[in-house]
């Protein structure tokens, strides 16, 4: 887009609303669940989406590239997330049958115990910031809005031009 471009696209007010208010709503949010995560002496919530994953995908855990493609944050440090989760004992690598490049992640015991432990911290933060301030109609609608955005509703977000 050139200069001569920026007086063409424009967005309404409502637009403008919607849209700083949806990135600094969930940028809160997230930022409350750290918090916290944190008062409570658990670890950041990326090592909860994580863990979460690997406990859904019990027994047989996730290849790194699906688990990547399932975490809700930082899809690009799932590696060096994992490398950490192994360290403290709470996930494990396991190469893949018939593919000596593939490797999986599991989530040990010790990990699903961490996972447990976190979730009423994780849960009560999301309540107290987000489903305590919206009645179940509009809880309800918000979903069916954000699906469609996000192409969860069976369509895709992107555009073809």
């Amino acid at each position: 887009m050139t200069r001569s471009d920026d007086t063409k696209i424009q967005w309404t007010g409502d637009e403008t609303a919607a849209w700083t208010g949806l990135v600094r709503s969930g940028q809160g949010l997230l930022q409350s669940v750290e918090t916290a995560l944190k008062e409570s002496g658990l670890p950041p919530l990326s090592w909860y989406d994580v863990l979460w994953e690997l406990e859904k995908a019990r027994p047989t855990g996730l290849r790194l590239n699906d688990l990547g493609a399932r975490v809700l944050l930082d899809k690009y440090n799932v590696t060096r997330l994992v490398t950490r989760l192994e360290k403290e004992g709470l996930a494990r690598r396991k190469g893949c049958t018939g593919d000596g490049r593939g490797v999986f992640a599991l989530i040990t015991p010790k990990g699903v115990r961490l996972r447990k432990r976190m979730w009423p911290v994780y849960s009560g933060a999301v309540r107290e910031g987000f489903f305590s301030r919206l009645s179940p109609r509009e809880t309800a609608s918000l979903r069916k809005l954000l699906g469609r955005v996000s192409g969860e509703n069976g369509k895709s977000m992107a555009k073809s031009d």
